[in-house]
Order: C-alpha cells, then structure tokens, then sequence
C-alpha cells in the first residue's frame, strides 16, 4: 500500500487521472442506477395496471354471470 501511495505522489497528473476516471465511473454508476429506478417505476405501473384489468374483467364476468342467473330465476 505505501508502494502505490508513494508512486501516485511521485507522478501526481496520474492521480489526477485516476481522480478523473472514477468520478467518471461514478457518474455512470449514477446514471445507470436512475435509469434502473425509472425502469423499475415503469414495471411496477405496468404491472398495476395488468392487476386492474384482470380485477375489472373477473368483476365483469360476475356481473353477467349473476345477471344471467337472476334473469333466469325470475323468469324475465
């Protein structure tokens, strides 16, 4: 460890670089985990979304299974 320390303050523009590439790592860290949340957002939307269609055409065939049954009894 004291060997790298030692090099990185003997040539200090390759620190500096060094520096430089990981802020620019992070900044790409960053940007992928946004994107990864915005994805994430989406899917959960999505899968919503799915959840109520599902929900309303079960609540749609109970409707007219109950009409039919009702109609049916009555004799209508």
């Amino acid at each position: 460890m004291a060997q790298a320390t030692d090099d990185l303050n003997a040539n200090p523009t390759q620190a500096q670089q060094i520096l430089e590439e990981v802020r620019e790592l992070r900044q790409e860290v960053e940007q992928a985990n946004q994107k990864n949340n915005e994805f994430n957002q989406k899917f959960d939307n999505y899968q919503k979304a799915t959840q109520w269609v599902v929900q309303l055409a079960f609540s749609l065939i109970a409707a007219a299974t109950v009409t039919v049954i009702v109609s049916t009894v009555l004799g209508r």
